[in-house]
């Protein structure tokens, strides 16, 4: 199978610091990932693209490879996904590796399992789109959302649908921020992911957990310990 998945993982987070190694049930952040994605089957190489000696040494020690360290370019609070993966992949190809698919995963990722990997990339499969991104429905209608203005009053975003049935409002879908497919190809090309040549799979609200501050920790915290009592 000739698929690669990359994880990056810098080191400079903010909010909750050295969170990609942070202790989590025992075990790095950091691990999750590499390990769901080990055990899924589906790559021929798990990547761990980094600028942090640190993690590098976590990453290696799961299983993952650490064949270069990031630039620091490619490292700072402003870089995005798309140049870190491209840049993996550019490394790999000068060194002879070729690869036909691609998925990146996000290393605050610890509710993701090996059976969601492995469905997921059946159905992108079976989809023949270019790209595939999980995605979760929203709680609640993005239509009839609301602002709090300068004078500390309620306003609505969208005014057209302050009078309209949640009912009758189309199902709407956010990027779960977890795990992605692509093909190589494509996305070299600059594969835009927010498209029509991406396939949506779609994933428990509860299995969509970001971890960006202490509270969204300890949420992701009581949701692993919920699925595995």
């Amino acid at each position: 199978m000739n698929n690669i998945c990359i994880i990056p993982a810098r080191g400079g987070s903010k909010r909750i610091p050295r969170k990609n190694i942070k202790n989590f049930f025992g075990k790095p952040m950091l691990a999750y990932p590499i390990q769901t994605a080990i055990n899924s089957g589906l790559f021929s190489k798990v990547l761990v693209s980094t600028d942090d000696a640190e993690i590098a040494q976590v990453a290696k020690k799961y299983g993952a490879e650490v064949p270069f360290i990031r630039p620091k370019e490619l490292a700072d609070d402003f870089a995005g996904t798309a140049p870190v993966i491209t840049h993996a992949l550019n490394y790999l190809a000068k060194a002879g590796e070729n690869y036909t698919n691609l998925s990146y995963i996000y290393p605050c990722t610890p509710l993701i399992t090996a059976e969601n990997l492995q469905a997921a990339y059946s159905a992108w499969q079976e989809s023949q789109a270019e790209g595939c991104m999980i995605v979760c429905e929203f709680p609640s209608a993005p239509q009839r959302s609301l602002l709090i203005n300068s004078e500390n009053r309620i306003e609505s975003l969208y005014p057209e649908n302050r009078a309209v049935r949640t009912q009758d409002l189309p199902t709407t879908y956010y990027d779960a921020g977890q795990f992605y497919f692509a093909k190589v190809a494509a996305y070299i090309k600059g594969l835009a992911m927010h498209s029509n040549r991406t396939f949506p799979y779609i994933l428990p609200r509860h299995l969509a957990q970001d971890i960006d501050t202490p509270a969204d920790w300890q949420q992701a915290e009581l949701i692993y310990k919920a699925m595995h009592s």
